[in-house]
């Protein structure tokens, strides 16, 4: 395992971009694949889990080409792969080819790394069967690998037991090879990548409240420029708030409804963060940070962002609550608990009542902490880091590489020295 070291600093200044949002990289790539003809995709992230989207895409059929930052993709024949389908760390990439995958009469084999293994599969499992997947997890226990065989497809009207954007994804894109329209229900919002890419690019699919249902079909060969992610965005926005006499311009980012929650709950905490919707820029400057409660219905917008934002909360005055937690515990890792016990070895106070996590606000004295094999706790402890009392070791650094391998860098020019 890699061990990164990472010492205070005094101020955090500069202009960056972060990478291409990772969630919106899966889809585009899949629709591409999925696509009869060439399609044309520029800023997709360059971390580990969308390289391997790319792979499998290719072993399924399709030709892609990187080329000085394009992608090119030649989609629309698929054929049985003569390998195993690895995801690599990616949930969005497992249950989004599991869903594709169902209604393509080929038989392929999905799996992933040892936290891929560990995340359950049956919620996905359950409804793509109901529509007439043959798709079969390790043992029959409701983990990977999952084994599909393609099959003729029915569409269904599913109702989500839990918010979850994969778990919806999965079903609207088994839904294009349905052989009736497809309808799922949401009880609270989710991100809406998938629904947003298949309407724009030549899928019949409506919206309507919390409604959305699909209809069997292809979409159309297509050009597109990825955003930036704003869940790495938000680490910046964090640090710059955190770290004293710091401005920083993010550029470029993706700043859709569903995914900026985490910029709400800052805000109301004291940050001074300004957004322009037009440009997608992002300018952060150091503010100093009050308690919040975080409620249940405003989790699934920063789901991703929960670890950034503990951080955020333990250089607040008085103690955080976030509510409604339960969907941490089957992430990368169980970061609900990830969370809690590298935060207490920075000298945080941090407590797991149910699925809360509660926070007192006071100093980081810094230390020895573990990714865990998980990329967003490593860069969360590394963003507390900056502002602790002496320097903090960050073992499983190479965590960081499946969504953000340009984290480092990002974080020397941004601070005018080495980390």
């Amino acid at each position: 395992m890699t061990i990164q070291t990472v010492n205070p600093v005094s101020s955090l200044t500069g202009r960056i971009n972060v990478p291409g949002d990772k969630s919106i990289s899966h889809r585009t790539l899949m629709l591409a694949a999925l696509a009869n003809g060439n399609s044309e995709i520029s800023g997709l992230s360059t971390g580990q889990d969308v390289q391997q989207t790319q792979f499998i895409i290719s072993a399924l059929g399709a030709k892609v080409e990187n080329d000085n930052g394009i992608c090119l993709i030649e989609g629309g024949k698929f054929e049985t792969p003569n390998q195993v389908l690895d995801v690599g760390n990616s949930g969005t990439g497992i249950r989004l080819f599991a869903g594709l995958l169902s209604g393509i009469p080929i038989r392929a084999v999905i799996d992933g790394d040892s936290s891929i293994q560990s995340r359950p599969m049956d919620r996905v499992i359950f409804p793509l069967r109901q529509m007439g997947a043959d798709i079969r997890s390790r043992d029959d226990n409701g983990y990977a690998p999952l084994e599909i065989t393609g099959k003729e497809l029915v569409g269904i009207e599913y109702e989500m037991p839990v918010p979850s954007a994969q778990v919806k994804s999965a079903i609207l894109f088994a839904g294009l090879s349905a052989q009736t329209p497809t309808t799922v229900l949401e009880t609270q919002p989710t991100r809406t990548h998938t629904e947003e890419l298949m309407a724009m690019y030549g899928v019949d699919l409506k919206t309507n409240q919390n409604e959305i249902t699909v209809a069997p079909g292809r979409p159309e060969p297509f050009k597109h420029k990825v955003e930036g992610d704003p869940s790495q965005a938000a680490f910046w926005a964090v640090a710059g708030t955190i770290v004293q006499n710091s401005h920083i311009e993010i550029e470029n980012l993706y700043l859709g409804p569903t995914r900026t929650g985490f910029i709400a709950v800052l805000q109301r905490m004291g940050a001074d963060l300004q957004i322009n919707h037009e440009t997608g820029e992002l300018v952060v400057r150091s503010s100093q940070l009050q308690a919040t409660n975080v409620e249940p219905h405003e989790v699934p917008s920063m789901i991703d962002e929960i670890p950034i934002l503990a951080v955020a909360a333990a250089c607040a005055e008085g103690t955080t609550v976030f509510e409604g937690l339960s969907e941490l515990r089957v992430k990368e890792t169980n970061r609900l608990e990830t969370i809690q016990s590298e935060l207490t070895h920075m000298g945080i106070a941090v407590e797991i009542e149910q699925d809360s996590l509660i926070i007192h606000g006071g100093s980081i004295a810094g230390g020895n902490v573990n990714s865990h094999g998980d990329h967003r706790i490593a860069m969360a402890c590394a963003i507390a880091a900056l502002v602790s009392e002496s320097s903090t070791s960050i073992e499983g650094w190479e965590a960081v590489s499946t969504s953000y391998p340009g984290f480092k860098n990002d974080l020397e020019c941004l601070s005018g020295e080495g980390v």
